[in-house]
């Protein structure tokens, strides 16, 4: 009779324990579940690509072998490379500027085919300048003489339009932005918020780190902001970092510039030579600068990217992965150059449209109320891309709002758990129902070594 009460005195104690934990876990589950729901619970809209460049869509018309390019002159209208005169009516027709050039963008691939094929040599760059219908090839102070000369030779033989240039400074990735993010390989800078539709991501370079980096947003390691999960360097240069939790967090349709301030994204788009373009990084802050090519070449020491844009815009380490963005679209992640912000120098940038592509993700843009210019459901952008209504000069990075740091997210998630008000009595609750718990298997252990021992005391006695 005694055995049977301890049984159930035991069964009763572990039914409450178990209650005890089941009622805390409700408790903490609705205190998480009732904060109020953050900006980026909102529904967001997302971007593949917005904005059309009349004068690239005259060119694709035409093509390859009647054109050279387009551009945007300094009154903001486009300019299109024709090779012929019925091509230039037609161009003038369309409403652009047409300008007769001697080699067409067939001639122009086919002499940067023939330097891609040439033996590599790190320091290097080229690039196809639309407006002066040339290829500049650019040799940094690494580059030997010796190296020199056989560029130079090769150069000749591809014929007039080649320009050589020697540059100051050393073309290098920009490692060591918007927000910084740190990992044990440099410092970097996130570039824009992207989503798949399920995780949320950050898009960087992909020299900043190789996949299974973990990034934070802070230089103690104590602030895990996500990991590389995808990364495309030497040949491109992007990676995708996916955020701890799976999600941005606040402000995550906005680019920080400096100060505590952002600027909202609202399309995504190709850049064009001659357009006036910002980039944010959390060395040298915001700049701004023209496309200068499309489509060039680098020989960094760690390999050669191709397929970028080539900016006057300055960056200096730790600006890599950052974002270039004009009137709030997004257009390339910073991949590296030459110079500093004090001597100018050139910067280039890994094009989102192609990366995101690549990644399968779409661009966190932001959304605005009719009227209101708030949060609300439209994704269409302020501005043309190309800026055709202006002058490159009169374009703006884009509408300002707020910057939210990187790891905002874990930050707001962790002070939810540790806040009394919003989850102590449920904590208590599961506390005491442990102690419980742990104490009735106690004791009944403890009564079970007593039997055991009466039981082998009677029989070996």
């Amino acid at each position: 009779m005694r055995h049977a009460r301890r049984r159930v005195v035991r069964r009763v104690t572990r039914l409450a324990a178990v209650g005890g934990l089941l009622l805390g876990g409700t408790m903490v589950t609705r205190a998480v579940a009732s904060e109020p729901a953050t900006p980026s619970a909102l529904p967001r809209t997302t971007a593949q690509s917005t904005a059309s460049d009349p004068g690239s869509d005259l060119v694709s018309q035409l093509g390859s072998s009647r054109t050279a390019g387009s551009w945007i002159d300094s009154a903001g209208r486009p300019v299109v490379a024709v090779t012929d005169e019925k091509a230039a009516a037609e161009v003038r027709r369309a409403g652009a500027t047409a300008k007769v050039v001697q080699h067409s963008m067939k001639e122009l691939k086919s002499a940067a085919g023939t330097l891609r094929s040439a033996p590599r040599v790190a320091g290097t760059s080229w690039a196809m300048d639309y407006r002066t219908n040339e290829v500049v090839v650019r040799a940094d102070s690494t580059v030997s003489a010796a190296d020199w000369s056989r560029l130079t030779e090769l150069a000749d033989g591809i014929g007039g339009f080649v320009r050589m240039e020697r540059t100051e400074g050393t073309f290098t990735t920009r490692i060591n932005g918007a927000e910084p993010i740190l990992s044990t390989g440099g410092r970097c800078s996130a570039g824009f918020n992207v989503t798949n539709g399920q995780s949320d991501f950050i898009l960087t370079a992909g020299h900043c780190g190789p996949t299974g980096s973990v990034w934070f947003a802070d230089n103690r390691g104590r602030t895990q902001v996500g990991k590389t999960i995808e990364q495309n360097f030497p040949g491109a240069d992007f990676s995708l970092v996916q955020y701890d939790g799976g999600r941005a967090g606040d402000g995550a349709d906005v680019v920080a510039i400096g100060d505590g301030k952002g600027v909202r994204i609202t399309g995504v788009a190709d850049p064009t030579v001659g357009q006036r373009v910002f980039r944010s990084g959390s060395t040298s802050g915001l700049r701004d600068g023209t496309v200068t090519a499309l489509n060039a070449t680098v020989n960094y020491p760690e390999g050669t990217v191709t397929g970028l844009i080539e900016t006057n815009v300055c960056a200096e380490p730790g600006d890599s992965g950052g974002p270039m963005f004009s009137e709030g679209i997004a257009l390339g992640v910073t991949s590296g150059g030459s110079g500093d912000c004090k001597t100018g120098g050139t910067t280039f940038f890994q094009p989102v449209t192609k990366a995101m592509t690549q990644l399968g993700v779409q661009m966190i843009v932001s959304q605005q109320q009719a009227g209101a210019g708030q949060q609300g459901a439209s994704a269409a952008p302020s501005a043309s891309a190309t800026q055709g209504a202006g002058a490159p000069g009169a374009a703006s990075p884009g509408s300002s709002a707020p910057a939210t740091s990187v790891g905002t997210t874990a930050q707001t998630l962790l002070t939810r758990l540790t806040d009394t008000r919003n989850i102590g009595p449920g904590l208590l609750v599961i506390g005491g129902s442990l102690i419980a718990l742990v104490a009735t298997r106690y004791i009944r252990a403890e009564q079970d070594r007593k039997a055991y021992q009466r039981y082998y005391s009677a029989t070996w006695g």
